[in-house]
């Protein structure tokens, strides 16, 4: 069975794709605009299957072996050949607040008065 995406994929090859239509189904909503396929989207079938097959192997590189039939050295350089295509992801995280460090950086209390607190899994006195 081919899935839609399979065929997508298959059409279009190595070509940049703009999807030009997204359509909420379960909400009636439609979007008009450029949209660019999100990367992992835009591998090939079978670095999608690879891919695929690496995350159900929890990452096990010897799982993939035996899954795939081939070496250590093959899984990793398909991996990295993938790893080329893919850009790299830059996740920033919002500045968590600590009250027992803001007061330390504040310089309300000392660094052994932070620990203690820290330790005892106070937040404030």
């Amino acid at each position: 069975m081919i899935h839609e995406w399979q065929e997508l994929t298959r059409l279009t090859g190595v070509e940049p794709v703009v999807v030009e239509r997204v359509r909420l189904t379960d909400k009636g909503i439609s979007l008009d605009g450029e949209f660019e396929l999100p990367p992992l989207a835009r591998l090939s079938t079978e670095d999608q299957v690879f891919i695929a097959a690496f995350v159900r192997c929890h990452g096990s590189i010897k799982q993939m072996e035996q899954f795939f039939g081939v070496s250590y050295p093959t899984i990793k350089n398909r991996l990295n050949k993938i790893g080329l295509q893919l850009e790299f992801v830059k996740i920033e995280m919002a500045p968590v607040s600590n009250p027992v460090l803001d007061r330390l950086e504040s310089g309300e209390i000392t660094v052994e008065k932070a620990l203690d607190m820290l330790r005892k899994g106070e937040e404030d006195e």
